[in-house]
């Protein structure tokens, strides 16, 4: 019997010594940019015959799917909001009214993790699922995976996030063997499986995997860098492209840490950081087109180093659950357009959500950049804090509390010296007023196989 969809690439094998997983990663932008217009073109046409949702969204904004034929012609149309897929969902359930494909050419359906909601369900056709595929393989190609590597499994395999099943089958795809523990088995039975299978490599979120390498002399008596891992795959949360974070899990593992991006919406992940360590490139711009939002202005920016904004993506060849112009939350900077790896996608570092930005007296200010900065005063710190947002919406007059784990080698006695250089230095670094309070090492929980959370929306019962 023929089946359309592969469990692994017919030439995975054959692709251990490439340069890239796919030519699409290296290719000039001017032919880039004419596989993305033709696809568009296509996308639109596709969504014209097939998706009531984006039928009566142009027609409120009164354009014709026809008009939309170059990368610019997607300025005349609206952002898609995640308000607006949670009400198509709610009003066609289980994939909404944006499900463009029919019920009998569904294989497949993922949830994303609820954060800010009830989860999200997205529906996948065979050739939706084969292009999550193909944009995974490319994106842990890129972050030093190769075919024939095991690989350990530390995302979360459970509740239908895409850090499980669908990474399990981007690793099947590009000849790779997934060790599927998953965070959900606990450190004990992810170090033990480490320690029998012997991976090249780990994936996982950055501070879980940090805990598991902390946990391997209890467990196995022995350093996590003594297991033979030489590469670290993070995602999911921040933490990989801070330069202390990764210092420490590279230090703990004795492995090359990289980083990846990506979300239920569109894929599992579409951006990867290369061996440079210097950001990472978008590798799948013949099926995702990435504009760069400028929040302040409203207007959209060129892709240049330094830029600054959020993403807004139009997803090209997809089938079941299409997306145009969706407003990803996610802010960036763009580091280079130019690597040593040649590829051609811009590199960025994913600085934090506009959905988790504060604004403190009129700053700016990311969660994650916190966190960078209590990272960086190791041993000071314990590298473990949370910002107390108890406040309506995202601004406040007032200091933005922060609660600081003190390093375990520091005394009590001290902590008012340490409480005003770490907000001297959150000032300086950041420029907004903190009011520091201190705690004990370990008081918050450990990560485990949910993302950390830095914000918090009151003060928590501490011991």
């Amino acid at each position: 019997m023929q089946f359309g969809m592969r469990f692994r690439r017919e030439d995975a094998a054959d692709k251990v010594n490439d340069r890239y997983w796919h030519a699409i990663e290296g290719t000039p932008l001017e032919e880039v940019r004419r596989i993305q217009e033709e696809r568009l073109r296509d996308q639109m046409a596709y969504l014209k015959a097939n998706s009531t949702f984006y039928q009566e969204k142009f027609a409120e904004a009164g354009v014709e799917f026809g008009d939309i034929r170059t990368i610019e012609d997607l300025q005349k149309l609206p952002y898609t909001y995640k308000t607006e897929i949670r009400e198509s969902l709610a009003a066609e359930p289980p994939f909404g009214k944006h499900r463009a494909a029919p019920m009998a050419d569904i294989i497949q359906m993922q949830a994303s993790s609820g954060t800010t909601g009830s989860p999200s369900y997205i529906a996948l056709t065979e050739a939706d699922a084969e292009m999550w595929h193909e944009m995974t393989a490319r994106c842990f190609f890129a972050n030093g995976v190769r075919p024939g590597d095991m690989v350990l499994h530390a995302f979360s395999l459970a509740k239908g996030f895409v850090g499980g099943i669908p990474v399990v089958q981007g690793l099947q795809y590009m000849g790779a063997i997934d060790v599927p523990v998953g965070a959900d088995g606990g450190v004990e039975r992810l170090l033990r499986a480490c320690a029998d299978t012997r991976p090249r490599c780990i994936v996982g979120a950055p501070n879980f995997v940090l805990h598991l390498a902390e946990k391997a002399p209890e467990v196995l008596g022995c350093k996590a860098s003594e297991l033979g891992v030489e590469r670290v795959i993070v995602g999911g949360e921040p933490g990989g492209g801070i330069p202390a974070i990764r210092a420490k899990i590279e230090a703990a593992w004795g492995a090359k840490c990289t980083e990846m991006l990506g979300g239920t919406d569109l894929g599992v992940t579409y951006w990867a950081e290369c061996d440079a360590q210097s950001g990472m490139h978008m590798v799948n711009m013949d099926y995702i087109i990435t504009e760069l939002l400028d929040p302040e202005s409203g207007e959209i920016i060129p892709w240049k180093k330094g830029a600054e904004g959020e993403m807004i993506y139009t997803a090209i060849g997809r089938r079941a659950s299409p997306l145009v112009r969706f407003r990803s939350g996610d802010y960036i900077e763009v580091i280079d357009t130019e690597c040593s790896c040649g590829r051609t996608g811009p590199k960025i570092r994913c600085t934090g959500r506009t959905d988790d930005m504060l604004i403190v007296r009129g700053a700016n200010v990311f969660p994650s950049a916190i966190n960078s900065v209590i990272t960086e005063m190791v041993p000071d710190t314990n590298g473990v804090m949370r910002v107390v947002a108890d406040f309506q919406g995202h601004t406040t007059q007032g200091a933005l509390t922060v609660i600081v784990e003190r390093g375990p080698a520091r005394d009590p006695a001290d902590d008012a010296a340490l409480k005003n250089k770490i907000e001297q230095r959150l000032r300086d670094a950041l420029v907004f007023k903190a009011d520091v309070r201190l705690v004990a090492p370990d008081t918050f929980e450990k990560p485990g196989a949910a993302k950390v959370a830095f914000v918090l929306r009151k003060y928590p019962d501490l011991p």
